[in-house]
């Protein structure tokens, strides 16, 4: 999945877009901030079936994981985490904030390469350093996905979830609060063809990614999607070493109409990508261009080792929780735009709505109702990080619509208050600032970009996509 550094280096850049975001927020009925609403027992049932809860994880990526792991460690809760392919490597920039390595106990192994650098590069080849407001010990995890999926993975498995090699395809149930049952086709070691099999289940915890065949099963609603491409290239030593610690951001209509590029170190390679939304059919052409773009310092012969793309949702599904099926990661919608950050709300929301399932189930002797669980897992989720879902969807629309927006937008990024607050902000994971002198500085700071940004810009290519566009998943 594609870093989410670069692009937020404006995500506390203005108090006035914050204060947007918490009005649009109030509008949309996110509630944030808002202390949750007493729980509702309708529903509930108390049980005495002589045997533990049922719960399945659909999904072994990181919000699967952590989700597994939380029912794992429950009292009287069976888990089976189903995964179709367990040695699965995900496209995906892999960068993950420094909170995150503590939070969810991560080895020092699982992080590749430590950023600690940032080169922003504008559509008229401005270059912007950042990085340089960062402590000694602060930097962004590059991590890549085979090995940080399988620790997490793994360690719920050793914890107690069961895990199944199968590919689920179908979930029925006759009311929708269960039981369910699901269909899956299971690999077994040496078998290259799948076993039919089924099982039932009182809870399930959707985690199997934009496609998820979980939340077409609940009718969980659809949501605009973006491609994200990526390759990764195995470059000349001398070059490796000119990224061992520094990741770069292309932007640009050439790159992307509507989001950005990247050159992202990895363990010993690096991954070179970019996405679209409204133009998805002209992904390779903006592919392309990123490679003419930082062709120079990959060096003459770069050897592509592999090739990926993968479908990124754009917003939250219009329905998460049905039942007592909830939807987490990419299933529910997590990735934030502008920035396409996934991996860390992926692995929070899989164990936030895990925590809060478990404590609903008080010790596995009640099934907690849909009421109930929206109540919790949902409302703090939303309460939790709704502002920044919701800044970064105004940042979007502002700063990557134009080249003239994209100039400001690298220009802004020089101010060393930005790239503290913002760094600060996302490493980890709490809103920074409230200085109110820098604030009145960095909005007349803004204007004065966007000014300078659109008298340099070199006027954007048009493109026509009517019918494309309007795919959803």
């Amino acid at each position: 999945r594609r870093t989410e550094l670069a692009s937020k280096l404006a995500l506390h850049s203005t108090r006035t877009a914050t204060m947007l975001s918490t009005l649009a927020a109030s509008a949309l009925g996110l509630n944030i901030g808002a202390t949750p609403a007493p729980s509702s027992s309708r529903g509930a049932v108390s049980m005495d079936l002589g045997r533990p809860l049922r719960v399945a994880v659909v999904g072994g990526g990181p919000s699967g994981a952590c989700a597994a792991e939380i029912f794992a460690k429950a009292p009287n809760i069976d888990c089976t985490l189903f995964e179709r392919k367990m040695d699965n490597c995900k496209p995906c920039g892999g960068a993950i904030p420094l909170c995150m390595v503590d939070e969810f106990e991560l080895p020092p192994e699982i992080v590749d390469r430590r950023v600690r650098k940032m080169k922003m590069i504008s559509p008229s080849g401005r270059e912007v350093d950042v990085g340089r407001t960062l402590k000694e010990n602060e930097y962004i995890g590059m991590t890549r996905r085979e090995v940080l999926d399988a620790y997490l993975r793994d360690r719920a498995v050793e914890l107690g979830a069961k895990p199944v090699t199968g590919l689920v395809q179908k979930v029925e149930f006759e009311d929708a609060n269960g039981p369910y049952t699901i269909k899956y086709s299971e690999y077994k070691p040496g078998e290259k063809k799948g076993t039919p099999s089924e099982a039932e289940f009182d809870i399930i915890v959707g985690a199997d990614g934009a496609n998820s065949r979980t939340a077409k099963a609940i009718d969980a609603g659809e949501y605009n999607f973006a491609i994200a491409f990526q390759e990764r290239i195995k470059i000349p030593d001398e070059k490796m070493k000119y990224y061992e610690d520094l990741a770069e951001m292309y932007v640009g209509d050439d790159v992307s109409p509507d989001f950005y590029a990247w050159v992202f170190p990895k363990y010993d390679h690096v991954g070179v990508g970019t996405g679209t939304v409204v133009n998805r059919p002209a992904i390779s052409e903006y592919q392309a261009a990123i490679r003419e773009r930082c062709a120079d310092r990959l060096g003459p012969d770069p050897k592509v080792m592999k090739v990926e793309a993968h479908p990124i949702p754009e917003h939250m599904r219009p329905r998460r929780v049905v039942g007592r099926v909830a939807l987490v990661g990419d299933a529910a919608g997590y990735v934030t735009k502008c920035s396409g950050e996934g991996i860390y709300f992926a692995a929070k929301s899989g164990r936030m709505a895990a925590e809060e399932i478990v404590a609903l189930t008080a010790g596995g002797t009640r099934l907690p109702t849909e009421m109930e669980i929206k109540d919790t897992y949902l409302k703090k989720f939303d309460a939790a990080y709704g502002p920044t879902y919701l800044v970064l969807d105004i940042l979007q629309k502002v700063f990557y619509t134009n080249n003239g927006a994209r100039e400001a937008f690298v220009d802004m990024c020089a101010s060393d208050y930005v790239q503290k607050v913002t760094f600060d902000s996302y490493l980890y994971k709490k809103v920074q600032g409230n200085d109110p002198i820098n604030d009145i500085k960095l909005l007349f700071n803004t204007i004065g970009s966007v000014i300078k940004g659109n008298a340099i810009a070199k006027p954007d290519r048009t493109f026509s996509n009517p019918v494309e566009s309007l795919k959803r998943l």
